[in-house]
Order: C-alpha cells, then structure tokens, then sequence
C-alpha cells in the first residue's frame, strides 16, 4: 500500500542507477510504493538518456551510479532528488550535480540492528579464538584456546554516528571496555552509553589508538577519512591487535595492512569493504588466513524502507521543503 507521501506526489519516472549491482530487486517496493510512476533502468533508461528524452525522470536512485548516465540526468529539466540506497553518498559523483539538486541518505534503524550484530559477531569471532576452533574441529582436535574476558578486551569505534553508537552500546552491555573516537566532539550521548570513553579530534587519537585491541571503522568517508587505515595508524594500535573495516573500502590503505600484518603490528583483520568489489580472485587477502573477507554483507537495508524514505524525501521536495535527510555535501554525510 503506498504511504501518504506517495500518494501526495508521486514523481513522473524514477531511474535507477548502478554500475556494480543489478537494481531490479528494488523494482517490487518500487512499484508498489509508486504504482502511477514509469520505473526505468538498463537499456530502456539507456535509450532515453541518449535519446535526450529523459525530462520526466524526477528521481534518481543511485548506487555506485555510472557518471555518464548522472551527467545525462542533470542536463534535463525534471531531476529534483537524487536517493542513495545507503547511509552514505561517497558513491555518488556529487560533484557532477547541481548544488540545487538534493542528495539524499538512507537512514534506518534496522540497518543499524544488522550492523551491530555482524561488528559484535566480529569482535567475538577473534576475541574468542572461533577460527581457531573451526580450525581444531576440522582436524578433529580437542584444544582449549586462552579465554580473556569482555572485560579485558578493549574495543575501539573509529565514528560515533547511528551505527557506530549501536556497536558501542551492545559491546558495553556485554562487558567489553569500549572506547569512541569522532572527528568532532559529540555531546548528549544516548541511554546506554554511559560506559563509553570518547575522543576526538587529531589532537586524541593517538590516545584513542592505544587503547584498542580490536579497531572497528565504522567513518564516513569524506576527503578527510579517505585513507584513514594506514600504516602510521596501524602502528599507533597495540602490537597484534584486530581490525575490522565496515565503513568503507577507501578508508583502508590495502597494501599498508599486508605490511603491517607482516609485521605483526596486526594480528588479524575482517574486511566487508573493499576499494574495488568484488574482490579479485587474484587479491592477496584472499591468500592471508589472519585476513576473513566478507562480500559487503556487513548489514543491508529492506528495500521498502528505501521506496519510502524515497517517497517522504520527494514529497518534502515537491512541498517546496528541504528533505529531512539531505547530506551536507561539504561534510560529505
């Protein structure tokens, strides 16, 4: 059944853009969300665009969106929204768009759920000594690994957004020294957080790193965390400790974190993000046991959830309103 928003303004046509997934899965909420608008993509979208007949696409939803496809877009008179299909908009060439047009997030508290359990389930993994168990049952040995406590295991969160609060909220409850590092101070923290020790700034994060035995990257990325996992990082962590990249791939510096591993400043490391997905087959993570590669399934959004932020944020538009979850380009989130 289509919300309110829906049915208050509904745009012409909504195009959907990706040059890395297959965008038919969103076409059901899509379509049920928006049963008057034309959905197109593929070779039918393609066509349109070449053809210059792309006046009516009012929305754009985007991921990973091929440049020339957006460029095309932009040249046309009806684009009023562009929509990330997630809680970032580092994908999306912002800077092919008019600064009148707006660029929307996905915000969703089920996503966060997913996040927090895949990051605990991370921290547990290693802290634990579970691929070592996997290890020892498939050879059928029964070895008993040493047991640390949550309480002697600190756990950093590099970005202390929605989903980087949730992480710290669940790791607390379960016993773990939990620290936060933000680029800029974060007040009012929610329920829950009271166990949490933040920082921020340049000026604490060499503090921050010292104390965490697993890192967890949960940033946006923007000019200034691009990069963000390198060597001079990874040094600045406890010798042998864990990292886990669920923010995104260009935080990583992927050959600073071989060094580093051959070093042994790294013990471990989970991946769900990468700077070019899939990952090749030909890629030395793969060949690396202290490195678990997990295919950007870290958490996923329902795709009616996206049809109806899509339509709230087009409606607040077509009302002559500012979306709700617009993104400051400048900041980047």
């Amino acid at each position: 059944m289509p919300s309110s928003d829906a049915q208050a303004a509904a745009p012409r046509s909504i195009a959907f853009l990706s040059k890395s997934i297959a965008m038919d899965f969103l076409l059901p909420a899509y379509q049920a969300q928006f049963p008057g608008s034309r959905l197109l993509l593929g070779a039918e979208l393609q066509a349109l665009l070449d053809a210059g007949q792309h006046d009516d696409i009012e929305v754009a939803v985007c991921w990973h969106p091929p440049a020339a496809q957006l460029s095309q877009l932009t040249q046309g008179a009806g684009l009023q929204l562009v929509q990330s299909i997630a809680a970032g908009i580092d994908h999306i060439d912002t800077q092919a768009l008019p600064a009148s047009t707006p660029v929307c997030r996905i915000v969703d508290s089920t996503m966060g759920y997913g996040m927090t359990a895949f990051v605990s389930w991370a921290v547990i993994h290693r802290q634990r000594h579970m691929d070592r168990y996997v290890a020892h049952a498939a050879q059928r040995q029964w070895r008993e690994e040493s047991i640390v406590a949550p309480s002697r295991h600190r756990v950093g969160i590099a970005g202390l957004g929605t989903l980087g609060q949730g992480c710290a909220k669940a790791l607390l409850a379960m016993g773990y020294q939990v620290r936060g590092w933000s680029r800029s101070a974060k007040q009012d923290l929610p329920a829950g957080l009271e166990g949490l020790q933040t920082f921020h700034g340049q000026a604490q994060k060499a503090e921050f790193l010292s104390g965490c035995d697993t890192l967890v990257c949960l940033l946006p990325l923007t000019d200034e965390t691009q990069g963000f996992l390198d060597l001079a990082l990874m040094r600045q962590l406890p010798r042998g400790a864990h990292l886990i990249n669920v923010g995104r791939g260009a935080h990583l510096v992927e050959a600073d974190l071989l060094t580093a591993l051959a070093e042994g400043q790294i013990g471990a490391a989970t991946l769900d993000t990468f700077s070019a997905e899939p990952l090749p087959a030909e890629h030395p993570f793969w060949q690396d046991e202290r490195i678990l590669v997990t295919p950007h399934i870290a958490t996923r959004t329902d795709p009616r959830v996206i049809a109806r932020q899509t339509a709230h944020n087009f409606s607040r538009i077509r009302a002559g309103q500012a979306a709700e979850v617009a993104v400051d380009l400048g900041r980047g989130y």
